[in-house]
Order: C-alpha cells, then structure tokens, then sequence
C-alpha cells in the first residue's frame, strides 16, 4: 500500500508504491482560500498544488481588466503540473474559487523527481491532456451554449469537485468567471429557481435538484467528465 493510496487527490492515490515514497518527504500540508492566487500569468511556477478539496479556477485576462475562466480544478487535478514536464512558466492565472486544502511541492524538487522515475512522467502527460482537453471544452462551450447552459454546466462542476450540494458562490463570481453582467447571471439564476432547481441567497447556492440541472445543462458537463475518466480515470 503506498503512502497516498487513501489521499482525496485523484493523482497521488494513483501512484505506485515506489512513486509515492518519492514525493512523500517533499509534499507539505497547504490551506487554499478562496481568491488566493497560485500563479499569475508569465509568471514562474515555483510550487505545485495537489487539492483535497475545494476548487481553483484557470482564468485568462483580458486588457480590459476582465477574467473569464478557462476551466476549474480540485481534487481530480494537479495545479501547475504543465511545469513538471518542462514549461516553467503559467499562462494563464490560477485562482482559488472555493477554499480547501490539500499538499504543496517545490516544482524544482518535484521536477527532479520526476525525471528519475519511469511512470511519473507518463502519468503526469495525462493530466495534462485532461487541462488541455478542458480547457478546449469549456472554449467550445462558452462560444456557442446558452448562458443557461453554461450556468447549470459550472454548478455541477463544482458539486462534483466539492461533493456538496451547497456551494458558496456569489452571483458577481460567477459574472466574472461566465464573463457576462451580473444582472444577467441574476434572470438565469432566478429562472432556475423558479422551476425547482436551485436555491439562491447571498453568497451560496443550492443544488436541489441535480438530475434537472443536467438535463437544463449543455452536453459539456458529461463531455469534461468523460476527458478525465479516459485520460486519469477519474469519475465524480
């Protein structure tokens, strides 16, 4: 049994035996509040994060001084994991959406360790096709479904990566991570509660009914899914 066959992170209860007692001695515990910023764009990556739980986002700035997210990350993912495989620097900016914990590294020890390992590196390759293929899927989404769909799709992702039907989110967040007005984030979310949905106050909303939200959803909530249990396995 290896050290983190009982871990909430999808990618170190994955390792073998030998891998975890390699980045065993190099993880340390770590607290992510929400609106902490990881990294920024262009900046190096100095730490990799491993989440038990809550949420971070990917999200690009505009020059506008606007945010729109890219995609969102928990205990499914490995933050950061582009810069183990060689590209020390974040393109995009990497924000806590939801407070949690989980373990931290240093990326050059953990890069080192990786390149001493045979399966590291493979494994760490799948993770980052399932960023990309996200990040791709969200792009797909944002062009073309309804603001509807895209809400319901962002609430189920969170419940998923949460496991909570509770979720606290503010309407102004979500403007800024759907990129739309929040008056419009406002008729959307009153519309889903008026048909049983969700619940709203402020500050937290309330999945009542998520076999209704999946159906109000766009096809992209299953599709994200689907990436991440053909790449890493992994399944809500």
């Amino acid at each position: 049994m290896s050290a983190f066959s009982d871990s909430p992170n999808h990618f170190l209860s994955s390792l073998s035996e030998s891998d975890s007692a390699l980045f065993q001695p190099h993880l340390r515990p770590m607290e992510l509040p929400q609106g902490a910023i990881l990294f920024s764009a262009e900046q190096s990556i100095s730490r990799i994060y491993f989440p038990h739980g809550g949420v971070v986002s990917i999200v690009i700035g505009l020059s506008t001084g606007q945010y729109i997210e890219a995609g969102m990350f928990g205990r499914n993912s490995v933050i950061g994991v582009g810069a183990l495989l060689g590209e020390p620097f974040a393109i995009n900016q990497a924000i806590g959406q939801v407070g949690g914990s989980g373990l931290v590294g240093e990326t050059t020890t953990l890069k080192r360790l990786v390149e001493q390992s045979e399966t590291l590196r493979p494994l760490i390759a799948k993770y980052e096709q399932s960023t990309v293929a996200q990040i791709q899927q969200v792009a797909a989404c944002n062009a073309v479904h309804t603001l509807e769909e895209r809400l319901s799709r962002w609430l189920l992702q969170v419940r998923d990566l949460i496991q909570s039907e509770d979720l606290p989110l503010t309407q102004e967040f979500l403007s800024q991570m759907l990129a739309v007005q929040r008056s419009s984030v406002t008729l959307v979310a009153r519309s889903l509660q008026e048909v049983g949905l969700i619940t709203y106050r402020r500050g937290r909303i309330h999945i009542v009914d998520g076999d209704g939200l999946s159906e109000t959803c766009c096809e992209c909530h299953g599709a994200i899914n689907a990436h991440f249990h053909r790449l890493i396995g992994w399944k809500p």
